[in-house]
């Protein structure tokens, strides 16, 4: 088999990981049980060694469709050929508060009479692990030979045959006719055989029934309410239900180009990140998922090192050491290298995130629900932190590796985390150092206006000297640093468009033009800054131009 475009799949999910389905129906990628398990499956970074689980219809030709649900994250692919139709479903249980890990297949002839074939071939730990095959009635279970990892029992309703550790079959289904098979935890005590029609029918239903219900709670009422609606439900699959954290992304290892170095493990929570999420949701009135974030948020709060500081990213339960290594028996998708787990970046020094967090918490206590007394406690050491230490150099928004440099960005949110702190502790009542506070909130204002702004650019700079901008600049109006229509933010604004504006995407920054990276390779365009450029030009009146940007982003989404 060959390598999918990375567009062509869908992404399942039971709010403790997710499997991305192919529109071959490949599911190619999946980390089990959790977010940042080691995969079972990865034939998307190494077609060879990273195993698949395989089921499609045996079509000489054919076309591949892919669709959800409606409102749900239920995928279903069919497939379209002269000599018949079919179609999987595909979903992770979802089970009320239970955790069934377990993820259903079911595949059904829509015309004619149509073969298929199955193949499932997991690889344990990231393809490293050995495993051990036993074919019972109904079931095969696959045996990784390392105690800390999590067997697997698949429930089949068709004889299968094992050929080097992984179970294939192949069987016939007449029009109409339709079977389930189910990947789930091989646990002690749970039935043997192959799942019933009946379960695995109540399990769609449940699972859809959950999603529909999620997303009905929405207070989106707009005319992009497909699009949002999609978002949030994708939002929703990166939460971990355990433990109210949101994973950046449930990959590592897909590059920033084919074939370059630019691969990073995402499947950790970043403050910075996951404030962005919160916000999003809240926005929607999803005030469940803040609640349980900021839960989170406060569990860290309570391990802030002795000075006050706070790591830009944990793992999702809260782990403070993420450490990063090369798979290198992976040859990487379309043989981009190296592939990463783990990121060294955990311990990077990154000032935007106390802004980012500190504007999260205060719309948290505004829309969700009043912040304790211990949190304020623990915010107060932070803030105080800030206050402290807002002119060291880090290594910014995008986690350069070239060196620190004292970005405008940390400095912008420096000035954010203050101007929350005050905010809050007015609005609260907390007891807080606000005169200092405040002293230093327009300490750093008025260099922000001194030290980066480049007068013959007329615009705010990446950091003092540099002559480009810097995508993240976008938001400095939309954090209400700066009114989005002061003559320095526009002409700003102009600046970004010539510099990093290509059509409607817009580049983060642009590499080897001055900008700060300390990284090989090319640098492609970045969504968020393209939603950003759009906002930005909404709230300085353009709204035509921002429609534009905005629908031609749209337009770049993939079939799903």
């Amino acid at each position: 088999m060959s390598y999918q475009p990375i567009e062509n799949y869908a992404i399942i999910g039971d709010l403790h990981t997710v499997a991305l389905v192919g529109m071959n129906g490949s599911i190619d990628f999946l980390s089990f049980p959790r977010f940042d398990s080691p995969t079972v499956f990865a034939a998307l970074l190494d077609d060879r060694r990273g195993g698949r689980f395989q089921l499609a219809p045996a079509f000489a030709n054919g076309r591949q469709k892919q669709l959800y649900l409606p409102d749900t994250n239920v995928a279903v692919t069919r497939s379209l050929s002269e000599e018949g139709v079919a179609e999987v479903t595909d979903c992770m249980a979802i089970d009320g508060q239970a955790h069934p890990h377990a993820l259903v297949r079911h595949v059904r002839t829509v015309r004619g009479d149509v073969r298929f074939r199955m193949r499932c071939e997991p690889r344990f730990d990231y393809g490293r692990a050995e495993h051990t095959v036993e074919v019972n009635e109904g079931e095969v279970l696959f045996r990784p030979t390392r105690d800390d990892l999590v067997a697997l029992r698949l429930r089949t309703p068709v004889p299968v045959r094992i050929e080097n550790g992984a179970a294939l079959a192949d069987f016939e289904l007449r029009s109409g006719e339709g079977i389930d098979f189910v990947l789930e935890e091989a646990k002690a005590g749970s039935p043997v055989g192959a799942a019933s029609t009946l379960w695995c029918e109540e399990a769609r239903e449940r699972t859809s029934r959950f999603w529909r219900d999620w997303v009905g709670r929405s207070s989106y009422t707009g005319r992009w309410r497909e699009v949002v609606n999609r978002s949030a439900l994708t939002l929703k699959l990166l939460t971990s239900r355990e433990f109210g954290s949101v994973v950046a992304a449930p990959t590592f290892g897909l590059p920033e180009f084919v074939g370059g170095p630019r691969n990073w493990d995402y499947r950790y929570t970043w403050i910075r990140d996951s404030s962005f999420t919160l916000y999003a949701l809240l926005r929607l009135g999803f005030t469940g998922e803040a609640r349980d974030f900021m839960r989170w948020i406060e569990a860290r709060c309570d391990e802030l090192a002795p000075d006050g500081s706070l790591q830009i990213m944990y793992g999702i339960d809260g782990r403070h050491e993420l450490t990063e290594e090369d798979l290198e028996h992976f040859e990487g998708y379309r043989g981009s290298q190296p592939v990463r787990i783990g990121n060294a970046a955990y311990d990077q020094l990154q000032l935007d995130i106390y802004g980012e967090l500190m504007d999260s918490v205060y719309l948290y206590d505004k829309y969700g629900q009043p912040i304790s007394h211990d949190m304020w406690m623990n915010l107060r050491r932070l803030v105080d932190w800030v206050a402290a230490n807002w002119k060291l150099p880090d290594e910014g928004i995008w986690e350069v590796r070239g060196g620190r440099k004292e970005f405008l960005f940390s400095r912008v949110m420096c000035w954010a985390a203050l101007d929350r702190g005050v905010r809050l502790a007015r609005k609260r009542a907390f007891p807080a150092p606000l005169a200092r506070w405040e002293a230093v909130r327009d300490e750093i204002y008025q260099e922000i206006f001194t030290r980066f702004w480049d007068d013959k650019r007329r615009a705010f700079v990446q950091y003092e000297g540099a002559g480009t901008t810097d995508a993240s600049s976008l938001l400095m109006p939309l954090i209400k640093f700066i009114s989005p229509t002061d003559p320095r933010w526009l002409s700003t604004l102009q600046a970004i468009e010539a510099d990093l504006v290509d059509d409607s995407h817009v580049y983060r920054y642009r590499h080897g033009h001055g900008a700060h990276d300390g990284l090989d390779g090319k640098e492609g365009t970045f969504c968020i800054c393209s939603f950003w450029y759009a906002e930005c030009l909404a709230r300085s009146g353009d709204l035509q131009r921002a429609r534009y940007a905005f629908e031609k982003m749209l337009g770049y989404a993939n079939h799903l």
